[in-house]
């Protein structure tokens, strides 16, 4: 396969970081920072994005503070709603491929089954509604692109629920956590890595001029509560050898209500990627078994 150039937005997220040891195989990978790529400065991206010339753009850049997102409306909207747009308008200039990130959150998790990429779309948060026109906006493009919904995302690196948990647990003998809402926790790094997969299979498909963008679900296999995946999170911390520094002896379940936030969640987040894997021929791991390795790289680092 002919190396490409590919452009990484929002290179120092979570999943931003593990794209760049994932995609670096497929070719010349050029990781863009917040300074470097800002979403909020349209047409200076844009300008960057054109003098670059890449075959593929990713976009791992969003506004993810969700309830912060509540207040910050505007700015939200133009990070995930609006940018995702222009992005798209340049990779269509470019005749290149778009890969870009959204979430669970575009449901209202009323459903009692996974979600499908065919479930309308209802977000009950601003944070939601956001990413939702970031999805409208890149159709609206006539570009080649793929977006992947994804959900419950965590690393060794940045801040996330795993790493608050190993936080708390070094401090707390007792969390309570909530257990009514359901989901798949996904690690970053099998993000990038099923990305590279993906991005690989679509060079192909252009190539043979079989190419057809798509919306996809990317998540783990399974689902657990925030309360499960806390409970299962100090478990194996306690099998490590650091496990002399774990105080939590108990970790309590708690309803959504006895923990209010500025933005509501959705009851469930668990979405269906057989479309994934039918096209893709490939699907992440259980999330538990994710869990540990990610867990045993948090460790390693201390």
């Amino acid at each position: 396969m002919t190396p490409i150039k590919i452009v990484i937005l929002g290179a120092n997220g979570q999943v931003g970081y593990e794209l760049q040891r994932s995609l670096l195989p497929l070719g010349e990978v050029i990781a863009l920072d917040r300074i470097q790529a800002d979403l909020t400065q349209l047409e200076k991206l844009k300008q960057t994005l054109l003098d670059l010339k890449p075959d593929v753009i990713v976009n791992a850049a969003a506004y993810t503070a969700v309830d912060k997102a509540e207040e910050e409306h505007e700015l939200a909207m133009l990070i995930n709603g609006t940018a995702p747009g222009v992005i798209a308008e340049v990779a269509k200039q470019l005749n290149a491929l778009l890969i870009h990130y959204s979430t669970d959150y575009v449901f209202d998790g009323t459903k009692k089954e996974p979600y499908t990429e065919n479930d309308t779309p209802n977000p009950i948060n601003v944070y939601g509604k956001t990413k939702l026109a970031g999805e409208e906006a890149i159709k609206k493009i006539d570009c080649d692109y793929l977006i992947l919904r994804t959900t419950w995302v965590y690393a060794a690196r940045g801040h996330n629920f795993l790493k608050t948990m190993l936080r708390l647990a070094e401090e707390k003998e007792e969390l309570s956590i909530v257990a009514d809402q359901y989901g798949a926790p996904t690690w970053a790094r099998n993000i990038a890595d099923v990305t590279a997969h993906i991005l690989a299979t679509a060079q192909k498909e252009q190539k043979n001029d079989k190419f057809i963008s798509g919306l996809y679900h990317l998540c783990a296999t399974g689902k657990t509560t925030w309360h499960g995946f806390a409970s299962a999170i100090i478990e194996y911390a306690k099998q490590l050898e650091s496990a002399d520094i774990i105080k939590t002896k108990k970790v309590l379940p708690i309803v959504t209500d006895d923990y209010p936030l500025p933005a509501p969640r959705p009851k469930n987040s668990q979405m269906e990627s057989s479309c994934l894997t039918a096209r893709f021929g490939i699907s992440n791991p259980e999330w538990d078994v994710a869990m540990k390795l990610c867990i045993d790289e948090v460790q390693e680092k201390q």
